[in-house]
């Protein structure tokens, strides 16, 4: 182990993972105190919270009037397959991904046997060639790839006078990245993203061509009971009224309403942005300055704000087989975890090994600029220990 001395300011947070996120500034237990425990979620108060939540999103997010918006079970992954399950089929599909749970919907596309073309970006950090999209295919992608740190730098790729539906991925974009509502039909997202909400429930927003979509089109396979948006061919309102498929967390309802509060008390959604911008700044000057590591996305332009992906170049590294590539970015988050200063800043087990520093509106600047430090000790520090191997 090195001897230089550690770093003399450590984060007041350390917790830096991707999800479940970091809660918002100043979160104690007592902003759940106004939950509507005990009572059923149907009830007069229980419809209320779960109302308030769809409202308040709708006014942080500035959602279109006409836009419905739902809160569905299985977080953003449920969201995901609700909308592939109920509505592709229809037309041909072109599928985008270039990161781990975007190549979940291209295994469900294949799944479910419609006529799906398969767009994969590879190295992780690149993106697909969006001018492949077709304007008579509906559409899926992920517009932040959580686990490779590549973002799409615009919506601009979408036809405006598209004949398909598109569905956009944005668990961890919402609330971080602009989104065009004109080019998108189905937005998802889960509570415990960039809002640092509780895990297991996520939202679906359907635009007016969705919720047609729904009521023309009924596929030719059995819908599970949580998947199922219509009855008797017409768009389920109640589901999008504080109603739910299956039973939520009042408790983690409050939570989400506690963080969207917050929200507006800073300024609302260009608050939200400018802090996950602010975040990853302090995070991308260092590592534009530092040669042992690189984003992997290369292109400044489509780099996430959010969960921001690190590999390690340094030579003494990228000289080992990948098993000891993996083994040393395993010590590096081991040893952060260790020290205090990190949490769960390891890279998604799926992707290149490196590190994954969430910098999402919920994270203090101060703490990205405290922990960067403590990575230099623990680099310098384990390949310190390379070096005497050698």
């Amino acid at each position: 182990m090195t001897n230089t001395a550690k770093p003399g300011v450590r984060p007041l947070d350390a917790r830096f993972s991707s999800g479940p996120t970091k809660k918002r500034p100043g979160w104690t237990l007592a902003a759940l105190e106004g939950a509507a425990l005990g009572r059923s979620h149907r009830s007069k108060a229980g419809k209320a919270k779960l109302k308030e939540a769809i409202d308040r999103t709708r006014a942080i997010l500035g959602v279109p009037d006409d836009f419905k918006i739902g809160i569905v079970p299985a977080s953003d992954t449920g969201a995901v397959e609700m909308a592939m399950w109920s509505m592709l089929g229809a037309r041909p599909v072109d599928v985008f991904a270039w990161e781990s749970f975007g190549e979940e919907w291209v295994t469900d596309a294949k799944a479910l046997k419609i006529d799906a073309t398969v767009h994969v970006a590879r190295p992780y950090g690149d993106l697909p060639d969006f001018s492949l999209a077709r304007k008579d295919a509906d559409i899926i992608f992920t517009q932040n790839g959580t686990t490779s740190g590549a973002k799409i730098p615009n919506f601009d790729w979408i036809a405006a006078d598209r004949e398909g539906v598109t569905i956009n991925d944005a668990t961890s974009a919402a609330f971080a990245q602009a989104i065009d509502w004109s080019k998108c039909d189905v937005t998802t997202f889960s509570w415990q993203k960039v809002m640092g909400g509780e895990a297991a429930h996520g939202m679906i927003i359907l635009s007016p061509r969705a919720v047609a979509r729904l009521e023309s089109y009924t596929p030719d396979r059995p819908l599970p009971k949580i998947f199922r948006m219509t009855k008797k061919g017409k768009l389920d309102a109640e589901l999008f009224e504080g109603a739910t498929i299956n039973t939520p967390s009042l408790l983690a309802t409050e939570d989400y309403l506690d963080t969207l509060k917050w929200a507006e008390s800073i300024g609302g959604l260009a608050a939200l942005h400018a802090r996950a911008n602010a975040n990853a700044k302090v995070l991308n000057d260092w590592v534009e300055q530092t040669p042992w590591i690189a984003n992997l996305a290369d292109d400044p332009a489509t780099r996430s704000n959010t969960g921001v992906c690190l590999k390690i170049i340094d030579p003494r590294v990228t000289a080992l087989d990948e098993a000891g590539q993996a083994e040393f970015a395993k010590k590096l988050a081991s040893l952060l975890e260790k020290e205090g200063v990190a949490l769960d800043a390891a890279s998604y087990r799926s992707a290149p090994p490196g590190l994954r520093i969430w910098c999402g509106a919920t994270v203090e600047a101060s703490d990205v600029a405290a922990l960067i430090p403590w990575i230099e000790w623990a680099f310098e520090a384990l390949a310190g220990e390379l070096a005497q191997a050698a």
